[in-house]
């Protein structure tokens, strides 16, 4: 009598577009800078985690003027780049 599949042998026959497309975002990073691409992605992947904290004293402060609503953003904007670029840290 057969076994069926197993877990891991389901996902070797599978391939799927989303894990050839990560393989070509984590190439890119490695053709573009092929001695500095790890310590780049740990960088943002750790920034991307220490980030938030500098988004306690923005918000107890208020986003009462322009300054403190543009630096926020900015904030936001730079944790999202971190994500972005260490997403990929130690696959």
């Amino acid at each position: 009598m057969a076994n069926p599949p197993s877990l891991t042998d389901r996902r070797s026959a599978d391939s799927s577009p989303s894990s050839e497309r990560r393989d070509d975002e984590h190439g890119a990073l490695e053709r573009a800078t092929p001695g500095l691409a790890t310590p780049i992605r740990a960088a943002g992947f750790w920034t991307a985690i220490a980030m938030p904290i500098l988004y306690v004293p923005v918000l107890a402060t208020g986003l009462s003027s322009s300054f403190d609503g543009l630096l926020f953003l900015g904030l936001l904007l730079g944790n999202l780049l971190a994500l972005y670029v260490g997403h990929a840290h130690r696959r």
